[in-house]
């Protein structure tokens, strides 16, 4: 009896062979788990941008406080924005690229790296904080439309997730960045704290009386200067800083959480307010700031607003 065997010379025969095995391997395996995504294999790059932690800040009668907090771990409401900030300054210096892997934090230093997990699949992915945002309530991140197309949430807009910082890589971006900039070191801001009162209990009757020690001066917290009214979302109107004058309009929005991104970002330039306006039935959010003593001062704050991606920015008058 003659056996017949496999030629293996046959290219069709060894594709068909191979092929089955491939599929009895699949059919036998576990399914995989959900990929955790991450923007870069080895350490984090320092970029372009500085290292900033920032001054307590207020938005919608909400106060956040900015601070290293390298254990920080929160689940909560994730969202995504895209073009309307796409090449525009980020809080802390950077361009915003919608494409690459970041995300905006109220208040974790900038920048900061972190593990997004979505809790609704189970995907993961790697960003990096460079942004103050979301200013929603409930929502604890926002994330760039790459970022959210990744995690699988990007054509539904919102999503639940859990959001952990990674302390180790974090930390490698802040030495990078403070080691090119050196003189950079950031301030660390706490919540406000009442000092607490105390006076010395008299001594039971009988008792010799002792001078008492000097008391110790008490320390009272500064608590951070108000913010300049702005506008209530819903509302027609707003009351306008005293006087009137010259005013740069950084920019106008319809989402209020938009012009509450460009407000915060515009602080370190002065007094910065939202005027709500009603065009043909619907509500803008206009970001304004000053009022500005003369056209020179103008021109000179006009110039660094475009440079920071706002080409749009122009001078009012009132």
């Amino acid at each position: 009896m003659r056996h017949l065997g496999l030629r293996w010379g046959n290219p069709r025969l060894l594709y068909v062979f191979v092929f089955a095995s491939a599929l009895a391997a699949c059919s036998t395996g576990r399914a995989p788990s959900p990929p955790t995504l991450t923007p870069q294999a080895s350490a984090p790059d320092a970029g372009s941008g500085a290292y900033k932690v920032g001054s307590p800040y207020q938005i919608e009668g909400t106060w956040y406080y900015p601070s290293e907090d390298y254990s920080y771990v929160e689940e909560g409401t994730a969202s995504w924005y895209g073009a309307d900030f796409h090449g525009k300054r980020t809080a802390n210096g950077e361009r915003y690229d919608m494409n690459a892997l970041t995300a905006a934090h109220p208040t974790l230093p900038l920048p900061s790296i972190v593990n997004v997990t979505n809790l609704e699949n189970g995907r993961s992915v790697k960003l990096t904080i460079n942004d103050r945002g979301p200013f929603k309530s409930k929502r604890i991140i926002d994330i760039s439309r790459q970022g959210a197309q990744l995690l699988g949430f990007k054509e539904q807009g919102i999503a639940r997730v859990r959001v952990e910082i990674d302390r180790d890589e974090s930390m490698t971006l802040k030495n990078q960045l403070l080691a090119k900039n050196p003189g950079e070191m950031p301030k660390i801001n706490a919540a406000p704290r009442l000092a607490i009162a105390s006076s010395a209990l008299a001594s039971p009757p009988g008792t010799p009386a002792k001078s008492a020690p000097a008391p110790k001066p008490v320390q009272v917290a500064k608590l951070p200067e108000p913010v300049p009214q702005k506008s209530v979302p819903g509302k027609g109107k707003v009351d306008l800083p005293a006087g009137t004058g010259v005013y740069i309009q950084a920019g106008a929005f319809s989402e209020p959480s938009n012009a509450h991104r460009l407000e915060q970002q515009l602080r370190e330039f002065g007094n910065v307010f939202i005027v709500t306006t009603n065009v043909a039935g619907k509500l803008l959010y206009r970001v304004r700031l000053g009022p500005l003593q003369d056209d020179t001062g103008a021109e000179s704050l006009l110039g660094q607003i475009k440079s920071f991606g706002y080409e749009d920015a122009q001078i009012v008058r009132f």
